[in-house]
């Protein structure tokens, strides 16, 4: 039997709107599709923006808790800020949240970092450190701590080893040698000799920590050794930034103890010590005849005690300079940085930071070193200490909502002018996540149990 064209006719038009219906349907799903990507990148981006607005208010937040916490009278002037005095690890702020990136002068097995302000004074300063000091950090040669001081003084004859003109005219992109001071510790990977290698170690996202990465031998970048323990690259303990202002707390330059005339010295004894006290102190410096190279040199001479050393040390100085660039603050200096200061090297230096680790609340004075050392190695190694900091980096890095959003940006701070001023800004973005495991963890299981709910 035929069927009736009729019924033809209506099937085909059937076929048709399926076609029309499936089509239609095709590109909602596909339309709808983009606008959820659409809509997740838009919020990515969110969230990439309170990150960072978190990191600017971060860094308001660590410049007022740097001017602040000295005329609060919660620290002295040059005295490290306390890790419980600054926030610094997961701080809420809004919807975002902060950390600060530290440095622990201990070897880390967590898998978090170690949270806090950095001591830019705990390193070796490129433009005041010898190439015998500079040579003697780990993973350093002799040609490149030659070079750095080619790169840094003001001649153009190479030192022994060393680089100038020609070793940087005779490179593909050929430049000159600088022959003038660093101005940035980023400055070395212009040096010759500076490779990846000895500038970042393992620590190439420089966060402080063995990433799973820096311990994979050659599967991913860097290639490390696989021994399950980071080394650490030179730039961990170099600065440029350090210098001590050589004024009192109350503005006024600090009495040199070389001066021709002693009678501010004189006075200050009286203040402290009491004129039958200051009168014995008095004989021990001056009976000498002999000029001090450094503070500490003074208190042995001096023969005074530790505690009445302390209560004048600030308001001492040997120099009548402004400022005094390039101390190592053996309060805080690494075991890595003490190694290379003359009077210490590799033999004392884990003597040195045993006996800090046993003086904690003597650490406000230069005056335990002359007990950790014998005289001979206090003597030597004094010019090139201090007791106090006025330069710190704070490693910033931050998460929008949801755990999203990650940036990262370094900031260095100077405070020898009383209130914090920023000198350095560089954004970090580039070395990817340096929060460790656990942290990424956290913010995974944040976005898992709070986040899928805003794409519903």
């Amino acid at each position: 039997m035929k069927m009736p064209r009729t019924h033809c006719r209506r099937g085909s038009v059937l076929i048709i709107v399926l076609w029309i219906t499936f089509g239609l349907i095709s590109l909602a799903l596909y339309f709808g599709n983009s606008m959820f990507f659409e809509f997740r990148a838009a919020d990515n981006h969110a969230s990439g923006v309170e990150a960072e607005l978190a990191i600017e208010g971060a860094a308001r937040y660590v410049g007022y808790m740097l001017t602040n916490l000295v005329t609060l009278g919660v620290m002295e002037q040059g005295q490290v800020p306390d890790a419980q005095w600054v926030q610094s690890e997961e701080v809420p702020l809004g919807e975002a949240t902060f950390w600060l990136i530290g440095r622990s002068d201990q070897e880390l097995q967590a898998q978090d970092p170690y949270f806090g302000l950095v001591d830019e004074s705990s390193k070796l300063n490129l433009n005041t450190a010898t190439a015998a000091m500079l040579e003697a950090l780990p993973g350093m040669t002799p040609n490149l701590a030659a070079a750095i001081v080619d790169w840094r003084d003001a001649d153009a004859d190479p030192v022994d080893n060393g680089a100038e003109d020609e070793a940087y005219q005779a490179l593909i992109q050929a430049y000159s040698c600088k022959n003038a001071p660093f101005e940035t510790v980023e400055e070395l990977r212009l040096v010759a000799g500076a490779t990846p290698e000895i500038l970042y170690g393992e620590d190439y996202n420089r966060n402080g920590i063995l990433d799973a990465n820096e311990n994979d031998g050659e599967l991913s970048p860097p290639f490390d050794n696989r021994d399950g323990r980071l080394d650490r690259g030179i730039l961990d303990f170099l600065t440029v930034y350090s210098l001590d202002p050589n004024t009192r707390t109350n503005g006024s330059p600090r009495i040199d103890v070389n001066a021709a005339t002693g009678t501010d010295l004189t006075t200050l004894l009286q203040e402290k010590l009491g004129e039958s006290r200051a009168a014995e102190v008095q004989v021990q410096i001056t009976g000498s005849g002999a000029t001090y190279s450094s503070l500490l040199e003074f208190f042995i001479r001096s023969q005074m005690t530790a505690t009445e050393f302390a209560m004048m040390e600030g308001d001492l100085s040997v120099t009548n300079a402004t400022s005094i660039r390039g101390l190592v603050n053996v309060n805080t200096a690494p075991l890595e940085v003490l190694a290379c200061i003359p009077g210490i090297g590799p033999e004392k230096a884990a003597q040195v930071v045993a006996a800090r680790a046993g003086r904690q609340t003597e650490l406000k004075s230069l005056a335990w070193v002359a007990e950790a050392l014998d005289e001979t190695s206090a003597v030597q190694a004094g010019p090139y200490l201090t007791g106090r900091s006025y330069q710190f980096t704070a490693d910033i890095a931050a998460v929008g909502r949801l755990g999203r959003g990650y940036r990262r940006t370094r900031f260095v701070y100077d405070v020898s002018q009383g209130d914090s001023k920023m000198i350095y800004r560089r954004d970090l973005n580039r070395f990817g996540w340096a929060l460790g495991i656990e942290a990424r963890e956290r913010m995974n299981t944040l976005e898992l149990t709070q986040g899928n709910s805003s794409y519903r």
